[in-house]
């Protein structure tokens, strides 16, 4: 594992975990660079350009920056972190340093090159994100009881049609958790609410922790 291997990062940053089973823990988030995909409602859209360098940073220069923090909980997001391939092996390379480690990925790129010790936080796209079709099904035989499924809800037909999937790929079974968001500033919380109220008792609703501690647009935290 040659720790001279660079990766193209947006941002290091110590904060507070925002959304997840782990919700309300310290982090550190390591933001990659690049995204293949274009949601409507993507809330980091300077991190998206695949083409644009940030900051070429080595393994070393990561992993040194992220020791300055007291903190080993360690989680990868973007952008899509699975669009640079020797993210992956960071990503190893950290958990055998002892650091539990997740990844917010799309579901888009294939999973299987991720080491089983890592969280796996896979955003499914429904039709409001606009990248509906680009979802990678085949990903969800890689997940286990370590990991979670996420469906971002834009309104009730995003709603509906996350059910057909959870219930086609009996995840409920599956995964840890399944957890609903709403679109910030699109359906209202109270709206999700009730329907995962009515409808899907055994998942999880969730909000964006960090958007009512912060600014919600506000970059670093």
């Amino acid at each position: 594992m040659d720790l001279s291997t660079k990766l193209n990062i947006n941002e290091i940053f110590y904060s507070i975990q925002g959304e997840g089973t782990r919700a309300g823990l310290p982090c550190i988030f390591i933001r990659l660079q690049g995204c293949p995909l274009r949601c409507t409602w993507c809330d980091t859209p300077y991190a998206l350009e695949l083409k644009k360098i940030e900051k070429m940073m080595s393994f070393a220069e990561i992993i040194d920056e992220i020791r300055k923090f007291n903190c080993h909980f360690v989680e990868f997001t973007g952008g899509e972190p699975l669009s640079q391939k020797d993210s992956a092996t960071l990503m190893k390379i950290l958990v055998i340093q002892g650091y539990d480690v997740a990844i917010e990925t799309s579901g888009h790129l294939d999973v299987s090159v991720l080491d089983s010790r890592i969280s796996k936080i896979m955003d499914l796209k429904l039709p409001g994100s606009g990248m509906y079709k680009f979802n990678n099904y085949d990903n969800i035989e890689h997940l286990t009881d370590n990991d979670e499924v996420k469906f971002v809800v834009a309104d009730k037909e995003d709603f509906f049609v996350a059910l057909e999937i959870i219930k086609t790929y009996e995840l409920i079974f599956k995964v840890k958790t399944v957890l609903f968001s709403p679109v910030f500033n699109s359906i209202t919380p109270l709206e999700l609410a009730e329907l995962v109220k009515e409808y899907a008792p055994e998942c999880r609703m969730q909000l964006q922790m960090h958007k009512f501690i912060w600014e919600p647009n506000e970059r670093g935290v």
